[in-house]
């Protein structure tokens, strides 16, 4: 289990990409909508009961609330940097905002090591993550197809820009004993992260509200049930 949540967001990716083999097309929107209505659902409830609420336990107020204000800030001035290069955005954008992702799988990680979260929380926060992936391996792998690279190539980049996650969550892992000196903060951190990825990148990709709607509806259930029962 733990190596499979390692590697959950790159397979996730992995899948999004590999979709340029098979479809002529986008998904369907309406799958698309609950996709991401899903992924939203298990990234909210994940970054509040396996990353924020865990944070508030280890300290005072001070840590979280600063650990969440610096990584919703830390994405906010990515996403900035990001919009003033004309180089490929799509690419490194989506591959910038693996980073703090991938951060977040590995202080999970820690946190289970450290005996603070259950590994049943770290696999649903790093499902949540996976299924959040799967549109971001899509629209790498297809704008590239449609500028006349092969599906082989448009697949390898769309492939590329996961590398990142675990490649952050293994360099998050070795750094534990920084990581366990200030947990509280890097729990916090990832949520704060987490939280900006769903409201500025994935709220506004939905186009039918009540698809959306009910996919947030089944994924914060799934991952509130996991917690109860399993946490």
């Amino acid at each position: 289990m733990f190596e499979i949540s390692l590697l959950l967001p790159l397979i996730g990716t992995s899948i999004g990409a590999s979709f340029v083999f098979f479809l002529k097309s986008i998904i369907n929107n309406k799958i698309n909508d609950l996709l991401i209505g899903f992924a939203i659902g298990i990234m909210l409830a994940s970054s509040i009961f396996s990353l924020l609420i865990p944070s508030i336990e280890l300290s005072n107020i001070l840590m979280p609330t600063l650990g969440f204000i610096l990584g919703f800030i830390f994405l906010f001035l990515i996403n900035k940097i990001t919009n003033s290069i004309n180089i490929d955005k799509l690419l490194l954008g989506v591959t910038i905002h693996n980073i703090p992702e991938g951060m977040a799988i590995g202080v999970a990680l820690s946190s289970f090591l450290l005996n603070k979260l259950t590994i049943m929380e770290v696999f649903v926060l790093s499902l949540g993550i996976a299924v959040q992936n799967i549109p971001e391996g899509t629209i790498i792998s297809f704008p590239l197809r449609l500028k006349g690279n092969s599906k082989l190539k448009s697949f390898y980049f769309g492939f590329l820009s996961g590398v990142i996650e675990p490649i952050f969550s293994i360099i998050t892992l070795l750094l534990i004993t920084y990581v366990t000196k200030y947990l509280s903060i890097f729990l916090s951190f990832a949520s704060g992260c987490m939280i900006y990825v769903i409201f500025d990148e994935l709220v506004g990709e939905i186009n039918n509200k009540d698809y959306g709607l009910f996919g947030i509806l089944i994924g914060f259930i799934i991952m509130m049930i996991l917690d109860i029962t399993l946490g």
